[in-house]
């Protein structure tokens, strides 16, 4: 298969607790953020704002998936991601484990008012 050219495509690239994630994931962004359009932006499923930025975007990987966030996001987040591995912008969340929900939850509202509020834009 080449690459996904829809989220539905890149989704459908998984099998097991990694499509499982990738779904909950998807299911997570719709409900935070119900105005966002989906994308595949470098290849990976990414939502953006009405106004065409990207606000975040998550990836699947051989034993994880990774939720991308602009880095003043992910920073802002430090004490509350004590427990994840953490990028530049990322959080890292390994199959098979339970994903924090209420913090991705948080951190999506964040990255939304950051860039309305404050004009942040992707990196």
């Amino acid at each position: 298969m080449g690459k996904a050219r829809t989220v539905d495509d890149y989704i459908e690239g998984f099998t097991g607790q990694s499509r499982e994630l990738l779904v909950q994931l998807r299911a997570l962004a719709h409900e935070a953020v119900p105005k966002a359009s989906e994308a595949i932006k470098w290849g990976y499923p990414a939502w953006l704002h009405p106004s065409g930025t990207i606000l975040f975007m998550v990836s699947g990987h051989a034993g994880h998936a990774s939720v991308a966030f602009t880095p003043s996001t992910r920073e802002a987040f430090d004490a509350d991601l004590a427990g994840w591995a953490t990028g530049k912008g990322t959080v890292k969340l390994p199959y098979g484990e339970r994903a924090p929900v209420d913090l991705l939850r948080r951190m999506i509202a964040y990255r939304v008012r950051e860039h309305e509020d404050d004009g942040v834009l992707w990196m």
